[in-house]
């Protein structure tokens, strides 16, 4: 890299640039593996991501929320002991800081409905009690993550979506106006309404 000049990094950062522009299609190709992860369960991680979205969009969640909720568990092929911090780091430049917490925490949070049953730590969030967002993770594991197994629930198709996870990929990254925005409920009785 050191024999590089600025014309052969201008070159490269073009192409960089326009490759940046995939990244919701690729993600959304991605999901789509989620299909051929973790067996045993009544629905496929890829349809438990779908049901997350679908019921965090029926919330009358936010885009960022909902774009979290399909997205939290995509790190299930590549990274299985810390698929949370997978998500995260790929949400990190283009949603605010409480989402972003969030998906990274929510591995730890999902361990007080099954910790006990497999030789884990139950309470391992407790260790979060005090953090800001404790109480929205909670809430996105009891209403979004844990619920989301269900095979018979009325899941929006992955092409709903689409639209969703463009926008959200193609805001500018690292954005303060976005990663610094003020955090937002999970639900919003209004919006649920007017969505139903």
């Amino acid at each position: 890299m050191e024999d590089g000049d600025e014309e052969d990094y201008a070159f490269l950062n073009h192409h960089e640039v326009e490759y940046t522009k995939g990244t919701a299609d690729r993600l959304l190709k991605a999901l789509v593996n989620l299909d051929e992860s973790l067996s045993g369960y009544q629905i496929t991680r890829l349809g438990h991501s779908v049901q997350s979205a679908t019921r965090a969009w029926r919330d009358g969640a936010d885009i960022d929320w909902v774009v979290s909720a399909l997205l939290h568990d995509i790190g299930d092929i590549f990274a299985p002991y810390n698929h949370d911090e997978y998500a995260a780091t790929i949400l990190k430049p283009f949603v605010r800081e409480q989402c972003r917490w969030v998906v990274e925490k929510h591995g730890d949070f999902q361990m007080v409905y099954y910790g006990h049953l497999v030789g884990g730590n139950q309470n391992k969030r407790d260790k979060f009690k005090e953090h800001v967002f404790f109480k929205d993770c909670a809430e996105f594991c009891e209403r979004w993550d844990q619920t989301s197994f269900d095979p018979s629930y009325s899941d929006l198709p992955l092409e709903f979506f689409r639209p969703m996870v463009e926008e959200v990929f193609s805001r500018d990254p690292y954005s303060s106006a976005v990663m610094e925005a003020n955090p937002m409920p999970l639900f919003d009785a209004e919006v649920a309404a007017s969505r139903a």
